[in-house]
């Protein structure tokens, strides 16, 4: 079954702002699938941006290309400029403040592509295990950059999961996969999983503590999306907390990760200068 988001206001607003139903859809579901979607220029652009980080970095499993906004950092990615720009992007800061407040630290990137015939499944899991924030607090702007279907893995959700905003049980995961930490069997309804389909263009917006997960790509099409990450700037990006590497071949290094305070002031004492000498 899929899921289809929201009821929408009868007012005549502006796509990139949410409506009341929209904010109100997302703290109930902890997903929301927004009206706005990339202009086809800006998508083509994406497309090619995907296309030249593949061919950057041929020894890194599509799936795995993490900061994909950062040039060179210190995570064995090489990234593209055009990643950091849509992060950038004013509609999409607009929605983010409405759900997290004026306060925004753009703090990870994620590149998400599932070749044809053999993408690799993402486990059910939760984000945020084991992300230095603290408080935890995070939305992820899921962006498709290709026709996201049933067939080619879209993304999955249990819609509600995140309400009592607590840690589900993770354990060590089998097989090829994308994540080799995954929910425990028993401790998560699948039957209550939703396909999020999304055309080409269009994103949704998820919680930190949502349940979540894609199956994998068998079909002869692409499907290719960047999760970009937002924390409240009232949590702090906490560098002494030592986070481990959990899965092969997915490297991590928050101690030297660049933030970038996107929006409002920094009340926490987030440390912005480091890793920027990598930025483009």
């Amino acid at each position: 079954m899929q899921y289809t988001g929201h009821d929408n206001d009868n007012a005549v607003q502006q796509e990139h702002v949410l409506a009341k139903s929209d904010v109100e859809t997302y703290h109930r579901d902890g997903i929301l699938i927004p009206r706005w979607r990339l202009p086809p220029q800006r998508l083509a652009e994406l497309r090619d941006a995907v296309d030249a980080m593949l061919a950057a970095n041929p020894g890194v499993r599509p799936e795995k290309l993490v900061s994909a906004h950062v040039a060179e950092g210190t995570e064995g990615v090489k990234g593209h400029k055009a990643f950091l720009s849509l992060a950038q992007e004013p509609a999409i800061l607009d929605m983010v403040e409405q759900l997290i407040g004026p306060d925004i630290i753009l703090w990870g990137g994620h590149l998400f592509c599932k070749p044809a015939g053999d993408g690799l499944e993402v486990p059910w899991h939760q984000d945020g295990h084991y992300w230095p924030i603290r408080p935890l607090a995070t939305v992820t702007v899921w962006v498709a950059l290709d026709d996201s279907t049933v067939e080619n893995g879209c993304l999955r959700v249990i819609p509600g999961s995140h309400a009592d905003r607590r840690h589900y049980e993770h354990e060590k995961m089998a097989g090829d996969l994308a994540l080799d930490r995954g929910l425990a069997p028993g401790s998560y309804d699948p039957d209550s999983a939703r396909d999020v389909v999304l055309k080409a263009g269009q994103m949704s917006m998820h919680d930190v503590y949502l349940l979540h997960g894609s199956n994998a790509n068998n079909s002869p099409h692409r499907r290719a999306g960047i999760a970009l990450r937002y924390m409240p700037a009232t949590s702090l990006f906490d560098r002494t907390i030592e986070v481990p590497n959990t899965t092969p071949g997915l490297k991590t290094d928050f101690a030297r990760r660049p933030l970038w305070l996107m929006r409002g002031t920094n009340p926490a004492g987030n440390d912005l200068s480091i890793g920027h000498g990598n930025v483009m």
